[in-house]
């Protein structure tokens, strides 16, 4: 049966974004990412983006014009200290991330921070020790767990849909060959590479529908520059329960995920990290399909569910979130930095 209708097969929404609290945001690093976080921050939430920061102040006005933000700094550092941010996005390259995090929550801000969330686990224990003495809020930016269809199909899981749950495959590739060798994917010092832009949503979806692994096996292949250009991941999560990743630079893979159980399966469509629809096929021979339009905006929709949710918990005076904690992301970034080792990628500076 095709039900995408039904309230049981659909499971529960998630909050409506427009419904959180107000938020003022500042933007450090107008990027790409960081036009769409601004436009949906703007257009699907009761919060504003205020502010934003670059070391560039003719990039940052380009930003601020585009988007309508009142305020543009030339300094990441003129940026923090403006007090009418409450919440600053970090959204500039991985090999910033740390400090970055870190220089918000000296100027008493809260933090979202773009995913990955640091280059390795020792960074993010780094940047948590200094959130929890501050008592401000921190995520990282791994918007897919906030998003509609991953609480539905948590709740299917939940129900027994499938069965008991015995793998998940996901991959994420893009064809990242059109660059050239100057582009932040291609180079090592900003800890470009398949894993840390691409590869970290199949490892935190596997995380998210698993839990940790206890056991990590990769193969992968650098580029020239020396950043991964693609990688096989195999996890154990238990006795019998895997996860099989991929991430690649070279292709556009499906961007797909399935996830396998004793009586039946869950197929995730294209892109399956961000809003979309998905098919639960028994083996009893009986289907529905969940299928939830999410608006979407010149940049794509689907950031407003984090933006809200940072908002939320920020309202609350919680300093992390229940559906991306500190040890979501501690675990995610252990696991990325054994993939790492095993392939043999470190980043300057490690």
């Amino acid at each position: 049966m095709t039900n995408p209708g039904s309230s049981s097969a659909n499971g529960p929404s998630v909050p409506d974004p427009m419904a959180a609290p107000p938020l003022r945001w500042g933007v450090l690093g107008p990027g790409g990412i960081a036009h769409k976080l601004a436009d949906n921050v703007a257009r699907f939430t009761s919060g504003e983006v205020v502010a934003v920061g670059s070391r560039s102040i003719e990039r940052a006005e380009r930003f601020a014009a585009e988007l309508g933000v009142p305020q543009a700094y030339g300094s990441y550092e003129a940026l923090v200290a403006d007090p009418a941010v409450q919440a600053v996005y970090v959204a500039s390259p991985h090999s910033e991330h740390r400090d970055h995090a870190l220089l918000a929550i000296a100027a008493g801000k809260h933090v979202l921070v773009e995913k990955a969330f640091t280059l390795n686990a020792a960074q993010a224990e780094e940047v948590f020790a200094a959130a929890r003495a501050a008592g401000v809020f921190v995520m990282e930016a791994m918007w897919t767990r906030h998003l509609p269809h991953v609480a539905a199909i948590h709740d299917a899981v939940a129900r027994g849909e499938i069965g008991e749950v015995v793998s998940v495959l996901a991959d994420h590739g893009q064809n990242m060959r059109r660059h050239p060798p100057t582009h932040r994917m291609h180079a090592v010092e900003l800890a470009g590479g398949a894993l840390l832009d691409l590869g970290v949503y199949p490892v935190s979806f596997a995380h998210d529908v698993l839990g940790a692994p206890d056991r990590v096996h990769a193969t992968g292949s650098l580029t020239e520059t020396g950043v991964d250009g693609q990688i096989s991941i195999a996890l154990g999560h238990g006795a019998r329960t895997q996860s099989s990743l991929h991430t690649t630079l070279w292709a556009a893979t499906a961007n797909t995920a399935v996830i396998a159980g004793t009586e039946g399966r869950i197929a995730v469509a294209r892109t399956f990290y961000g809003p979309t629809s998905f098919s639960v096929r028994r083996d009893d021979g009986t289907s529905w399909v969940y299928d939830r339009t999410v608006p979407a905006g010149p940049y794509g929709g689907g950031f407003q569910y984090q933006a809200a949710e940072v908002a939320r918990r920020v309202a609350e005076g919680a300093t992390e979130s229940e559906r991306m904690t500190w040890q979501d992301t501690l675990d995610v970034m252990r696991t990325m930095d054994e993939v790492r080792r095993q392939i043999g990628l470190r980043y300057p500076g490690e």
